[in-house]
């Protein structure tokens, strides 16, 4: 049996858009595994080198090392509620590889292994860290002047917020395509 114009059922219940594009997973995954293994391992020298209450100058006062232990969320909001964040955490985390799967888009690429680098990372403290499982505080550890102490986790949520916000702006799809549009692929050449 045929589908419209002479495809078969079995191409015209193929979505190209659910397929991995395997260039951009791949580098989604680079930047998402590279970031996640610098928070866990900047945490871990965080834990082994500071001590809680005796904040170390980095650079001058401009940035110092001073340690806690975070239950909430930014600016400590939220506190008793770690299990809250723990749950929203694991829902971005699947909404993130979602959407990852059907990125054509370098940028996006980048940007979305960035964002779940720092989801996971700090779901990793909230799953596996003290006082327990599902309810762990995230370790914080660098200090700017006025500003909540935070990890590189929250600096790489940060980065990728920024990121999707300018592709947003300019009308960038994860496909590539701007604003409704044909591919950035298809009009300009793959990016590489």
């Amino acid at each position: 049996m045929q589908a419209a114009r002479g495809a078969s059922l079995s191409d015209a219940d193929t979505d190209p858009e659910s397929h991995l594009h395997p260039v951009r997973w791949a580098e989604f995954a680079a930047v998402a595994v590279f970031l996640l293994v610098l928070d866990q391992v900047t945490k871990l020298w965080a834990v082994a080198t500071l001590v809680p209450g005796q904040p170390e100058d980095l650079i001058g006062s401009v940035l110092r090392l001073n340690i806690i232990r975070n239950p909430g969320a930014a600016f400590s909001a939220g506190t008793g509620h770690t299990w809250i964040f723990t749950t929203l955490s694991i829902v971005a985390t699947i909404g993130v590889l979602w959407f990852a799967r059907r990125v054509r888009h370098r940028g996006w690429a980048i940007a979305l292994g960035i964002l779940i680098a720092g989801i996971s990372g700090n779901l990793f403290d909230r799953l596996l860290r003290e006082p327990g499982f599902y309810l762990g505080h995230v370790v914080d550890f660098l200090q700017l002047p006025n500003w909540p102490i935070f990890n590189v986790a929250d600096m790489c949520i940060n980065v990728a917020a920024v990121l999707i916000v300018i592709f947003s702006f300019k009308g960038i799809g994860l496909d590539g395509s701007i604003d409704g549009g044909g591919s950035d692929d298809e009009s300009e050449g793959e990016q590489k």
